[in-house]
């Protein structure tokens, strides 16, 4: 878009560029930048206009992307150009993803490279690394509290290790996920060290206060995110004699994106990964960018305004890459981190569906789908060029962050429901196999969130314990069942190491003082790959979980209808024991998939009548895509067996 004000800034810019960006051929930056940047000027203007330095952060801004620009690959330059021409090009279905911790999962990057034959096995070709960065080797919240930006833990291996990963992905057609934390960072980062030595620079690149009059101001609006392990939100640092706002641990220091240094240096970072092979880049804890007195100082709309500035830059300098939401929000606020256009994403092309994950949950809980198909049907709406990230477990505890309204609607009181959700899955319960933990417990409220691995939640590790062969046949069935939600659900299904071998609870956690306050850590296990190799082993509780999901994403991707297209229609059903949606090929709207699932641990009958209003079983029985069995009709209705689901095709 041409716009006088914002084009002649251009030019004043352009006049004032390092001499040495003009040494190189750069016809495609200046063609993406111009077509940019009215919207970067207006996002820049919004935050930052009435600032005296305004022009000059703007031609610091636009030096930042074309020396990034200069210094990306001439692969990576290629990967844009083909993903802006084919730019629906991660919609389709042939993505699975895979959620690991590098150290954990195969010791460091060179033995993850050598682990990939497991992972294209299974059929997984989209990698999240989990955080890599430098951290101090303690309070370092699992990665997530960043020394330096640039810098790879040598636990894990260097920049030429994360490199040659790189390129050996893309040479086996493999996404890989990296995170970049914007929210904080350590108090040994560079900047935070020289902010403690007295720097006014570095101090506003934080909330920095000399008293406690600002900070008791914000703590009015703002919750506790972790009550029990870090309560408050400020930190009185004794080097620097100040207060600093520190939002989820006293050792993470909030940035102030106030400060356009900040967003300029956040933005050099974003691109650095970029350029460092980077597909998609998660970008962490984005709900918390923007803090206002008076305000809960998450989903402010400057955080919004943030994130579209990061992507209008990206789209400038490495538009192949795409962007993750890390917003655990309520389901009302986290499509707005899709962004606002009708059509295309302008912040985060990719979200977490939570709203989902706690669904289900509350599925395996309560035996039955009635408050999983109330709430599915009332998922926010996406953008077009947008894509959910589907989850069953991940590195984090389970949030019960559904819509109270939907809980009435589902006949639960919401108090009273999430008390027996965590007392469910907590074991405390009468009758529950689930072996979790509570996490964040808020002893004012009773509220909690739930750690523990996949397996053990289902009762699998209670079983195995009681050599109950019906229960480990009630858990096995279950994981499967779930997982076959995330495949055809629509968006990219994520799966977490260790799930598909059936991966227990690990509690060496507690002998280390470093996480022994975290029950996280409960999950987040050394991955056994003695265990995993029993997965060839005809008859083990691996093989058939293994088996089953291997051959569950090598259909999800031969089937069209599971790209995510808005082509998922919800099917309302009597049976409040069945979740039922219907896929359908964005190509040919003739070919289409009928999903049912049934969570209960009864075997339950669906009367045609509610399917043959959308056109199924017209001609008698359908075909169940994953056993090639004909699913028949009987007295107008059909069976699914207990814990089981159907991919119905014509």
């Amino acid at each position: 878009m041409y716009e006088q004000a914002s084009h002649a800034l251009l030019n004043e810019i352009l006049a004032k560029l390092n001499p040495e960006i003009g040494k190189y051929r750069l016809r495609r930056f200046y063609t993406r930048l111009g077509a940019n940047f009215y919207a970067i000027y207006s996002l820049f203007k919004l935050l930052y206009g009435e600032r005296p330095d305004f022009k000059e952060q703007m031609v610091r801004l636009v030096e930042t992307l074309a020396m990034r620009y200069i210094k990306r690959g001439p692969t990576l330059r290629r990967s844009d150009i083909a993903r802006e021409i084919n730019y629906t090009w991660f919609l389709s279905q042939k993505w699975v993803g895979m959620a690991l911790y590098c150290d954990r999962f195969a010791d460091n990057l060179q033995g993850l490279k050598e682990k990939l034959p497991y992972l294209q096995e299974l059929g997984v070709n989209m990698i999240h690394v989990m955080p890599i960065l430098d951290c101090p080797p303690e309070n370092n919240d699992g990665g997530y509290a960043v020394r330096d930006f640039r810098r790879i833990d040598p636990r894990y291996g260097t920049l030429d290790d994360i490199r040659a990963l790189s390129d050996t992905l893309r040479s086996r057609d493999t996404l890989l996920v990296l995170d970049v934390v914007v929210n904080h960072t350590s108090n040994e980062h560079e900047w935070a060290v020289r902010a403690k030595a007295g720097e006014k620079t570095y101090q506003d690149y934080y909330y920095v206060f000399d008293d406690r009059d600002i900070p008791d101001a914000y703590e009015e609006a703002m919750p506790e995110i972790f009550p029990a392990t870090a309560p408050g939100n400020f930190t009185w640092d004794e080097d620097m004699g100040k207060w600093v706002m520190t939002v989820f641990n006293s050792y993470q220091w909030d940035l102030n994106y106030r400060n356009p240094a900040v967003l300029i240096e956040m933005i050099d970072v974003i691109l650095y990964w970029a350029n460092m092979g980077a597909d998609i880049l998660r970008l962490d804890a984005v709900a918390f960018l923007w803090k206002k007195i008076g305000s809960t100082c998450q989903n402010e709309r400057e955080a919004h305004l943030i994130l579209r500035l990061m992507k209008d830059c990206c789209q400038v300098t490495a538009p192949g890459v795409l962007f993750i939401a890390e917003a655990i929000v309520a389901p009302s606020e986290i499509a707005k981190y899709f962004g606002e256009h009708a059509i295309y994403s302008k912040e985060c092309e990719i979200a977490y569906n939570a709203t989902l994950m706690a669904l289900l949950w509350d599925a395996v809980a309560t035996k039955n789908a009635r408050l999983l198909g109330q709430g599915v049907g009332n998922l926010p709406q996406k953008l077009e060029r947008a894509t959910w990230l589907n989850y069953v477990r991940c590195h984090d505890d389970i949030g019960l962050g559904f819509d109270d309204a939907d809980v009435r609607a589902a006949g639960y009181d919401p108090a009273m429901h999430r008390t027996f959700l965590i007392d469910y899955f907590t074991g405390r319960f009468p009758t529950s196999p689930a072996r979790g933990m509570p996490f964040g417990t808020n002893e004012k409220t009773g509220d909690a969130r739930i750690s523990g691995s996949l397996a053990s939640l289902v009762g699998l590790e209670h079983a195995l314990e009681n050599h109950d062969e019906e229960g480990v046949d009630t858990a096995v069935r279950t994981i499967i069942l779930l997982h076959s939600v995330i495949l055809s659900f629509g968006g990219l299904p994520l799966l977490y190491y260790g799930d598909a071998v059936g991966t227990l609870n690990n509690l060496e956690f507690l002998q280390d003082p470093s996480t022994q306050h975290d029950s996280r850590w409960v999950h987040r296990s050394r991955f056994d790959w003695d265990k995993a190799e029993r997965r060839h082993q005809p008859g083990t509780v691996e093989q058939r979980i293994f088996s089953a999901l291997r051959r569950l994403i090598a259909l999800r991707k031969e089937i069209p209808a599971f790209a995510d297209f808005d082509n998922r229609t919800l099917i309302p059903i009597d049976n409040p024991n069945l979740l039922a949606y219907s896929r359908t090929d964005p190509e040919n709207w003739r070919n289409r998939v009928l999903v049912v699932g049934n969570f209960s641990a009864e075997p339950q009958t669906l009367a045609l009548e509610d399917l043959s209003v959308h056109g199924f079983f017209q001609y008698g029985g359908m075909k169940d895509l994953c056993t090639g069995d004909s699913v028949p009709a009987e007295n107008g209705l059909i069976t699914v067996p207990a814990l089981s689901f159907f991919w119905l095709s014509d």
